[in-house]
């Protein structure tokens, strides 16, 4: 008998995940709660929101579910790992403590600097008026965060007073960002270029993913607002293999070995939003699950199961698992509703997903999408993930752009410059 495998959310990281669980011989059945369309061809789609962990875990358990899997941020924070322990199942998710490096920014600093591990200076806030003198006589730009979770959003890089101002009142007073905006980290903007760099970890060992590089705001040369990421790239050519070191030994193992000492172990995915300034990384935030839109060009690129190293994420001892990482790059272009980040119209039909994959080298992954009146629509901000590989980065980013000219419905935009930064890197 396989391993009856379910894999939590509904974004293009979690179809990634189902679709790279699906290639494992060790893989009996697959469940995806709540899933999307694009999942329906490897998963069983349980009706099930994200938000309600204590039906996931009836599921769970009823089900005798060998392996969870948590994609989303939102239900780590609120213990969905904890109550699956504590049924006796397996989950590949840090427990709620654990996941306070991705649930409050508060958190992460205060470990970050008692760990002595490189990140920009900062100073937390619980009053509203206390912050704003503070940002009014600190340096432009300023960086303010929200201590909560707010799906990427909590986070403004303010260039005029006026800009943090407003951020602030928003965050503190009007709590746009509800309780997230209890408390807020203002710290120094970091100058340099981004990278992400994501590894599996028992709470001690580390096997990392190859590098990769987001796209955070919505328009072209990186204007607008910020989004939940319209895409990525691996690998980041600013994460040499001498930095990439550097990451390991200044970052990564002092802060499980932090983890460890605050009695918090840490056990999962974890994620490092980096800034890399002159072969000098410092950190910008941790996640506490795989990134998104990430996941998708990462997955395209392991060539290796998955699953054992899942597995064995879940189980605390890292032993035997190979990662196995396909040379060539993947670039993934996230097409987006409309409007997005701000208001969207849903329910437009989408064509030509067949005619993208059918270029071959490309992986049309689902995020916002939804089956109405059989047909397939946009059903949310971030729609598809179009991830292509190809011998060169030039290469992958052409062939991307190929497949997502050939997807339509009405209002779909996507950015048009993602990976330029490698092409610039590399004088490609």
């Amino acid at each position: 008998m396989g391993l009856q495998i379910l894999v939590v959310g509904s974004g293009g990281r979690e179809h990634a995940l189902v679709w790279k669980i699906a290639q494992s011989p060790l893989v009996e059945k697959i469940f995806a709660a709540p899933g999307n369309p694009g999942m329906a061809k490897n998963a069983e789609l349980v009706p099930v929101p994200v938000d309600e962990t204590a039906k996931i875990v009836d599921f769970a358990v009823k089900q005798r579910v060998d392996l969870t899997v948590v994609g989303p941020e939102a239900p780590l924070a609120a213990g969905l790992a904890d109550d699956l322990v504590g049924h006796g199942l397996l989950v590949c998710g840090p427990s709620r403590a654990a996941a306070q490096l991705e649930g409050s920014k508060v958190f992460t600093k205060n470990l970050l600097a008692k760990y002595g591990i490189p990140t920009a200076d900062f100073r937390v806030f619980d009053s509203y008026d206390d912050a704003e003198q503070y940002v009014l006589t600190h340096r432009l730009p300023v960086v303010i965060k929200a201590d909560g979770l707010a799906a990427g959003k909590g986070v403004a890089v303010a260039g005029t007073y006026e800009e943090a101002v407003e951020f602030l009142r928003d965050v503190m007073e009007k709590r746009v960002f509800g309780d997230a905006g209890e408390r807020v980290v203002v710290e120094e903007c970091l100058t340099g270029e981004e990278a992400s760099y994501i590894v599996f970890t028992d709470g001690e060992k580390i096997v990392p993913l190859p590098s990769s590089q987001d796209h955070k705001r919505i328009g072209d040369g990186d204007t607008g607002p910020n989004t939940g990421g319209m895409g990525a790239y691996s690998p980041a050519p600013v994460l040499t293999p001498e930095v990439e070191q550097k990451v390991l030994r200044e970052i990564f193992e002092p802060l499980l070995a932090g983890m460890r000492a605050e009695g918090t172990p840490f056990r999962g995915i974890l994620y490092g939003g980096l800034m890399i300034e002159r072969g000098m990384p410092k950190v910008l935030e941790f996640n506490v699950r795989f990134g998104d839109p990430e996941a998708q060009p990462l997955f395209m690129r392991l060539v290796s199961d998955l699953v054992p190293l899942l597995v064995q994420c879940a189980q605390g001892k890292l032993t035997d698992a190979v990662m196995e990482i396909d040379p060539r790059p993947t670039v993934c272009i996230v097409m987006a509703s409309g409007g997005y980040p701000g208001s969207y119209r849903k329910g437009f039909p989408i064509s030509g997903i067949e005619e993208a994959e059918g270029l071959g080298g490309v992986q049309v992954f689902h995020a916002g999408t939804a089956i109405r009146d059989g047909k397939l629509v946009n059903n949310g901000g971030r729609v598809l993930g179009v991830t292509a590989v190809d011998d060169d980065i030039r290469k992958a980013i052409e062939r991307g752009y190929r497949a997502a000219g050939k997807i339509r419905w009405e209002g779909a935009y996507y950015r048009t410059d993602i990976g330029k930064r490698a092409l610039l890197r590399e004088g490609a």
